[in-house]
């Protein structure tokens, strides 16, 4: 399976562990990011107007040291995913995606008119971010988790998407499990943030059960029973979102 996203360090949190869970599952799955830090949904649009090679070209979850268009990312290979996402600091607000999310969407369908389309479902900030509270003006991370949750669903709708992947949800269950799942109030964590992004994008992608995987190879320690709490978080997400719940 072949997996382009064209996204940011979002999808370059969840792309970093995705290739090997799938091997420990033996299950051959090929990650692809195109990413340049903070990239909004306006600005892919205008790369993808202008052809230029602004985007670092990742592959399953490491720097390649190329820079591509997005025109030549999508002819590169018959991609089976292709993922769309807002910038997370727009996310919460569906005037930002528009008009631009159909534009692309379109042009994805006519440069790989076989791939399947998902939407990225990034997530809100810890609580207590200065970006959360300062630039967003949430008080609350779950208040800016239910706001880009219904721009995300909205958004899936409104292109037709495939299927959506809700890692949003995902991160907000484990926060609320007790777990750090941030490294910096916004990005994920190296270690169990980052792992349950990979299982939920795994599930999501293949339909096959994480249960029993037994991917271990961290960046970073992580314990049994955060791996066991993620398991579970991911799980009952992949049980509300596999029957496509946006639609």
């Amino acid at each position: 399976m072949q997996i382009l996203s064209i996204g940011n360090s979002f999808s370059q949190d969840a792309q970093r562990y995705l290739n090997r869970i799938a091997k420990a599952d033996g299950f051959q799955l090929n990650t692809f990011n195109l990413y340049i830090g903070g990239c909004s949904l306006s600005t892919h649009y205008r790369n993808m107007m202008s052809e230029e090679r602004v985007y670092a070209l990742e592959m399953n979850g490491e720097s390649t040291g190329f820079n591509v268009s997005l025109k030549e990312a999508l002819l590169n290979r018959d991609w089976d995913v292709i993922t769309l996402q807002q910038a997370s600091h727009k996310s919460p607000y569906y005037d930002t995606y528009q008009p631009y999310l159909n534009k692309i969407a379109e042009y994805v369908r006519g440069c790989v008119p076989g791939a399947r389309i998902a939407v990225h479902q990034t997530w809100a900030y810890e609580q207590g971010s200065q970006r959360l509270n300062a630039e967003l003006g949430y008080d609350n991370h779950t208040d800016m988790f239910d706001d880009l949750k219904m721009a995300y669903s909205k958004a899936a709708r409104d292109i037709g998407a495939d299927f959506l992947i809700p890692s949003g949800e995902v991160l907000e269950e484990l926060v609320l499990s007790g777990i750090k799942a941030h490294r910096d109030t916004f990005h994920a964590s190296l270690g169990v943030g980052r792992y349950a992004l990979g299982l939920i994008w795994y599930s999501m992608l293949t339909g096959r059960d994480i249960a029993n995987n037994l991917f271990s190879d961290f960046d970073v320690e992580v314990s049994l029973s955060d791996v066991e709490t993620a398991k579970k978080c991911v799980l009952e997400c992949f049980r509300k979102y596999r029957i496509a719940e946006y639609k």
